[in-house]
C-alpha cells in the first residue's frame, strides 16, 4: 500500500539518534541474558564506537542497562524490568485471549490475532495459527484505517475517529459507515470481503511454515489490518447457500466500563457460504465474549 502524504512526513520526522538508542536496547534484550562489550555492540550494530559509548553510558546511568565492572560488558538493567511489568499489566488481557485464539486456530486451521489501539497506533498483541503475525507490529490509526477499533465502542469514539485527519485524502461514505456500525453491533462481528490483494495475501500465507513472516507478507498483513472497513459485507450482501469471498472476521472484547478493548480476528482468505460465515462469526464472537468475561469486562447494552 503506497504511503500517503502524512505517512511520508512522519518518516521524514524520524530521529536517527533515537533509532540508534532503540537498536542498542533491542540488541541487548534479544540476547537472552548474554551480555556484550562495547566493541561487540558497536560492530554488530554498525555504530561508531564513540557514538555507541555515549548511548550505553546514558542508558546505564538511567538504569536501562547495567555494566559489569569486571568484564565491562553491558546487559539489560532494572528500569527495563519496571517498564516491562507496566506493559505486561497494560496488555494482560491479550494473555487471556491467547487460549481462545489457539482454540479457534485449531478448529478452523487458520491464523487468529488479538490487537488494539495503543496510543495513536494499532498494535498486534497476540497471534496463533499456521502463519504467526509478528506480535508488537504497529500501524497507523486514522481514517480510512482502523474502523473495527471503534466499531463497537461509543458513538463519541466513532465520531472522533471519523473526524480525525485521514492518512490519505478520501471521501468517506458516512451513511454506509453508520449502517455498518449498526449492523455489526447487532450481530456482534464484522465480515470483510476479499479483494485481489487479499487473495495474494492468503496464497502467501498458505506457503508459510515458520513463525516469521517475510517482508512482503508482513506488508500485505499490514494492509489487510489497516484497511478494514472499506470492504465490509452488509447483511443484504450475504446468502446462506451462496459462497462469498471473505478475507477475515472480527469481533470485540470489552473492559469493565463496557468500552471496546481488543479486536479478535479470524483470517479466512477464501470463498465460504453465508451459513459458514455465520457459524464462524458466531464462534468468534463467543470467544471474544469469553475473553471479556475472563477479564471482568461488561458487555454494552447493544450486545
Amino acid at each position: 500500500m503506497a504511503a500517503g502524504p502524512a505517512e511520508v512526513r512522519d518518516v521524514a520526522r524520524r530521529s536517527a539518534p533515537t533509532l540508534r538508542v532503540i537498536q542498542v536496547i533491542d540488541y541487548l534484550t534479544a540476547r537472552g541474558g548474554r551480555r556484550a562489550g562495547l566493541s561487540e555492540i558497536a560492530r554488530d550494530l554498525g555504530l561508531a564506537k564513540p557514538t555507541c559509548l555515549g548511548i550505553v553510558t546514558e542508558l546505564t546511568a538511567a538504569g536501562y542497562l547495567i555494566r559489569d565492572p569486571r568484564t565491562r560488558e553491558y546487559g539489560p538493567g532494572p528500569a527495563l524490568i519496571a517498564a516491562g511489568r507496566a506493559a505486561q499489566d497494560s496488555f494482560a488481557i491479550a494473555g487471556l485471549a491467547h487460549p481462545e485464539l489457539e482454540r479457534l486456530s485449531s478448529v478452523y486451521a487458520t491464523t487468529c490475532t488479538a490487537s488494539a489501539v495503543v496510543g495513536e497506533r494499532i498494535s498486534v498483541l497476540d497471534s496463533a495459527g499456521p502463519a504467526i503475525v509478528r506480535v508488537g507490529a504497529t500501524y497507523r490509526f486514522a481514517p480510512p484505517v482502523g474502523l473495527m477499533y471503534v466499531l463497537w465502542d461509543t458513538d463519541a469514539a466513532f465520531d472522533a475517529w471519523l473526524t480525525s485527519p485521514p492518512t490519505v485524502p478520501l471521501q468517506q461514505d458516512e451513511t454506509r459507515l453508520r449502517r455498518i456500525v449498526a449492523e455489526c453491533r447487532e450481530r456482534g462481528y464484522l465480515v470483510e470481503s476479499m479483494t485481489g490483494a487479499g487473495r495474494r495475501l492468503y496464497s502467501m500465507l498458505a506457503g508459510v511454515g515458520g513463525h516469521e513472516l517475510p517482508d512482503d507478507l508482513r506488508t500485505a498483513v499490514a494492509e489487510l489490518v489497516t484497511t478494514l472497513g472499506e470492504r465490509v459485507y452488509l447483511g443484504v450482501d450475504l446468502r446462506p447457500r451462496k459462497e462469498h469471498p471473505v478475507s477475515l472476521l472480527a469481533a470485540p472484547t470489552y473492559d469493565p466500563d463496557g468500552r471496546q478493548q481488543l479486536v479478535l480476528t479470524m483470517y479466512v482468505g477464501k470463498p465460504i457460504t453465508g451459513a459458514e460465515i455465520a457459524r464462524r462469526g458466531t464462534a468468534l464472537a463467543a470467544a471474544a465474549d469469553a475473553v471479556t468475561a475472563a477479564a471482568g469486562g461488561l458487555l454494552p447494552p447493544h450486545r
